[in-house]
């Protein structure tokens, strides 16, 4: 399939809105290129056209009305400060889109708002941390999952609030154009070129002080070695220090595992080989550290549902 148009996103602001969150779609989707061709249309609309309101007493104009929800690929709700009062004619506005095949998705409290339309009921979802006790209350059907950046469930995306918004639309990203697009943009943005989603949204303990107690040093070593095996006493003899600490300061900086944490940096260079050479799968497998073409294999389709092959067809047709 041939690359004819943008990707068309309409942004749904519903009031009072958070305008950090209303910005994210607009800045990622934005700054994402299919050479020198944009590869999203990002339109913010609302019901009312005009002045929304919004959080912070910072008032936004919005001039287009909800027409755009009729036409996009993708349809987002970002963050309100009303929890379960949003207009009926949204949530019908919203509903037709699913019903269509939209792609939904919301950023950290617009998941509120994809409840009420009735988007979430039976699916996993997630919002902002500090209002998960108020959304299970007003939605025990949905499974909520209060600890993640972002969940998938189908068609239907949800992210926690601020910075996860960026995760969420990185994601969407090498979802419709593969990881190498997906990693240019986050360079542009100056954000992680991919966080996963079941990553936590936030740490309990504080991060530690630029003072050579941080494992960045640790980590950009692994990452000049993904191709070779590294175990845990690897790590942590590079970092001076035990397994089990390493293993606490490791998912306190990132909030994974090592383990976990290099399976997903393996990954991500699988798919950008896959993306941009023809090597066969076994070079593949070498080159990003997963082994062999059957790990490549098991590893890929678990996360993607695509296998090597398949996954390399899809990014080159959407490359086009």
């Amino acid at each position: 399939m041939a690359f004819t148009r943008p990707h068309r996103v309409a942004v749904i602001a519903c009031p009072p809105l958070t305008t950090f969150d209303l910005s994210i779609p607009g800045v990622v989707f934005g700054a994402t290129s299919i050479g020198e061709r944009p590869a999203y249309e990002v339109t913010v609309c609302t019901l009312v056209p005009g002045v929304v309101e919004a959080v912070y007493g910072m008032d936004v104009v919005v001039p287009n009305d909800l027409e755009a929800v009729e036409r996009a690929d993708t349809v987002m709700v970002t963050g309100t400060a009303d929890r379960d009062g949003t207009d009926p004619r949204v949530l019908d506005a919203l509903r037709a889109a699913a019903a269509r095949g939209a792609r939904i998705a919301s950023i950290c409290t617009g998941a509120f708002v994809l409840a009420q339309a009735g988007l979430l009921a039976g699916r996993r979802a997630t919002t902002f941390w500090t209002v998960s006790g108020e959304f299970r209350r007003l939605f025990p059907e949905i499974d909520l999952v209060p600890g993640v950046l972002f969940t998938e469930d189908d068609n239907v995306l949800t992210s926690a609030g601020m910075s996860a918004g960026i995760d969420l639309c990185l994601h969407m990203v090498r979802c419709d154009y593969g990881s190498a697009v997906a990693n240019a943009t986050a360079r542009l943005v100056v954000a992680a070129p991919a966080r996963p989603g079941g990553q936590a949204q936030y740490i309990e303990t504080p991060l530690p002080p630029e003072r050579g107690t941080s494992l960045a040093a640790t980590r950009a070593w692994a990452l000049a070695r993904l191709h070779e095996p590294t175990t845990l006493a690897d790590l942590a003899r590079h970092a001076g220090t035990s397994v089990r600490t390493l293993t606490r300061r490791f998912r306190s900086e990132t909030g994974a595992s090592p383990l976990q944490w290099l399976l997903h940096q393996r990954l991500d260079r699988a798919r950008a080989i896959l993306e941009t050479t023809a090597l066969p799968m076994d070079r593949v497998a070498h080159q990003s550290g997963l082994g062999t073409a059957d790990s490549l294999r098991t590893h890929l389709l678990r996360h993607t549902g695509l296998t090597p092959s398949a996954y390399r067809a899809s990014t080159r047709a959407r490359r086009q």
